[in-house]
């Protein structure tokens, strides 16, 4: 494995800063290096947030995102704001209940309606993050289902485990 540079992009509240730190971790227990950082808004809910996380089987020099191998867009002005880092041959992952309009980009594009499954199937659209994170899982194997199920009920508090456990679950159908 070479070097895999993802940023998880979208509005404060929509879980995107929990996804990067359950991602590099379950990328960690499946025996790769990662660093993950994070920012957003001063408002934080409804602003802008990030999630980086870079995985690489040797040691990572510079723990920033330089140009995304993987974006992933839970926001129209998210996919906008940061398309242009995205490298040409990466992988774009937009959740379509919340982005109308995707880009034009060299990229494959992977369009998952994570909001609409989560408030329909689990009443919460809180767990679209959750639903990303298993079809970011089922599209690069990234780390195996194992990891993830052992990040989540790590990382989330006891209560939500199964909710966001079942979202994961759904989001690994979504895709090949």
């Amino acid at each position: 494995m070479k070097k895999i540079e993802i940023r998880i992009s979208g509005l404060g509240g929509q879980g995107v800063v929990l996804a990067g730190q359950i991602l590099g971790r379950a990328v960690v227990y499946h025996g790769k290096n990662a660093v993950q950082t994070q920012s957003y808004g001063a408002e934080a809910r409804g602003s802008a947030a990030k999630s980086e996380v870079i995985i690489s089987d040797g040691k990572i020099g510079f723990p920033m995102v330089r140009k995304c191998d993987i974006l992933v867009a839970m926001s129209q002005e998210a996919v906008e704001k940061n398309i242009k880092d995205l490298k040409g041959d990466g992988i774009l992952l937009i959740d379509s209940s919340t982005v109308k309009k995707a880009p034009e980009t060299k990229a494959r594009i992977f369009k998952i309606p994570a909001t609409e499954i989560a408030e329909k199937m689990l009443k919460a659209k809180i767990y679209a993050n959750m639903v990303m994170l298993g079809a970011l899982t089922s599209i690069t194997k990234i780390a195996n289902e194992k990891s993830f199920t052992r990040a989540i009920k790590e990382t989330v508090s006891t209560k939500a485990v199964n909710m966001n456990l079942h979202a994961y679950q759904k989001g690994l159908t979504l895709t090949p």
